[in-house]
């Protein structure tokens, strides 16, 4: 009988530490959901601040708009795709526990793992519809805005989650990635996605001269843009730690490969660094200089994992230096006018952390498939480019065809905020931070 009994007690001291396991693992990625808030507060900010005073309203409204119709189009369409896909585009058999009416997909109290991981899934997927936000201010109509972030956050994206951010994502099984901060299925997609959106878009009225040179279009407000850009480098705390698997005794990368907190906290914080003064170092604009935070952190991302600090350090840095330069180049020279420089940022800034990590993650192995290689990095970066663009190019047409993607040329003149906002952003007839000069509806 003392035998039985001890062996109930065990049993129950058992399920009772595997229950404060599930709870302490629930609570974790609770937090770091409410953390990626601060993404989307800071890209509000930034764009807003980088519009000028007539389209403050109207580039802000599209953000919170795309939020809202991202989270149901998630849940009905994102996370299904994420779990049924990973092997290509053969369903597979996890899809069906993903589906809107499965009993995972709701309250259920013997599941704390679904719930709380489609949330994360869904701040990344809006995360991808706000890095395409900030290039198309200015011009883009919110309705055709919308149908974009749907089909980039709900469908394209979580596409490539499924091939290359997935324990047995095909990416990974066949030819060795790894990217366990998602700078190819978040950045790079979104990127080279918004690069097709704005090759259809076109540039800003009055972006370029007759012969070809640049007009420079400031926003109304750095100090704004600056401080939503930290937000954003404060959200990634969240967003980044939501890339790790916790099981209770010990950390996991997507790829079931060991790591820890401590290794993100090292190389995300030198990573900041090296982004920032890499930027500064080349342009001394505080604008670039906080975008740099964001080059050094998808810089460093696909190695947080396994990088010495000053390696994730030096990464982040060259991305800086030289993410500003192939801004320029898409500015001058191929004439896309990305107003907050997006498309070098996050989808060029994925492109060479993916590559960075082949040169020097090299061998390093994956719990499946293949061991982390070059060839097997730049391949899977060039999937992610195809797999943004395509789509971002083809729906954007479409929208243009049928008159849903740009403002008329009047609307745009006068501003955004009079035509699709029923309020004002400053409704006072003089601003004192812009000394004597009165704002009238079309400035």
């Amino acid at each position: 009988m003392e035998s039985a009994e001890l062996q109930t007690r065990i049993e129950a001291l058992e399920a009772s530490l595997k229950m404060a396991t599930a709870i302490n693992s629930e609570a974790f990625y609770w937090w770091c959901t409410a953390l990626m808030l601060a993404i989307h507060a800071g890209f509000l900010a930034y764009e807003m601040g980088a519009s000028r005073a007539k389209n403050a309203l109207a580039s802000g409204l599209k953000n919170l708009v795309a939020f809202a119709f991202i989270v149901p189009t998630f849940f009905f369409v994102g996370w299904f795709i994420y779990n049924a896909f990973p092997t290509g585009l053969t369903i597979s058999e996890a899809g069906y526990g993903a589906l809107p009416w499965s009993a995972n997909m709701g309250p259920n109290l013997s599941d704390n793992a679904s719930g709380i991981f489609w949330a994360a899934f869904t701040l990344f997927a809006a995360t991808t519809a706000s890095i395409m936000s900030g290039s198309v201010i200015e011009r883009i109509r919110i309705s055709g805005f919308t149908i974009l972030a749907i089909f980039l956050g709900s469908v394209v994206w979580i596409l490539g989650a499924a091939w290359g951010w997935h324990p047995s994502g095909w990416l990974t099984s066949v030819l060795g990635l790894h990217d366990v901060g998602a700078a190819g299925c978040v950045h790079t997609i979104a990127g080279f996605f918004t690069l097709g959106v704005l090759i259809n878009l076109g540039a800003r009225i009055g972006r370029f001269n007759a012969d070809g040179t640049v007009n420079e279009i400031n926003g109304h407000n750095m100090p704004m843009s600056l401080i939503g850009l930290m937000l954003i480098v404060m959200g990634f705390f969240g967003f980044l730690g939501g890339c790790i698997i916790y099981t209770g005794d010990t950390w996991m990368t997507i790829y079931n490969t060991p790591t820890t907190l401590s290794a993100f906290g090292f190389n995300t914080l030198m990573g900041v660094a090296g982004g920032m003064l890499g930027c500064y170092l080349v342009t001394r604009d505080p604008f670039w200089m906080m975008s740099g935070a964001l080059v050094g952190v998808i810089s460093a991302a696909p190695g947080l994992d396994v990088y010495y600090p000053p390696l994730a350090f030096l990464i982040s840095f060259a991305g800086g230096c030289v993410i500003p330069k192939l801004h320029n180049v898409l500015l001058t020279r191929f004439k896309i006018d990305d107003a907050v420089g997006a498309v070098a940022v996050h989808g060029f800034g994925g492109v060479w952390g993916l590559v960075a990590c082949g040169i020097f993650a090299a061998g390093y192995p994956n719990a499946e498939g293949p061991a982390v290689s070059f060839l097997g990095q730049v391949e899977s970066a060039a999937v992610f480019m195809l797999l943004g663009f395509v789509p971002g190019y083809g729906l954007s047409y479409v929208l243009k065809v049928v008159g849903l993607l740009r403002c008329s040329e009047e609307v745009e003149m006068a501003g955004l905020d009079l035509a699709e906002v029923p309020v004002k952003a400053y409704p006072e007839s003089r601003i004192p931070a812009f000394g004597d000069g009165a704002l009238s509806p079309a400035e």
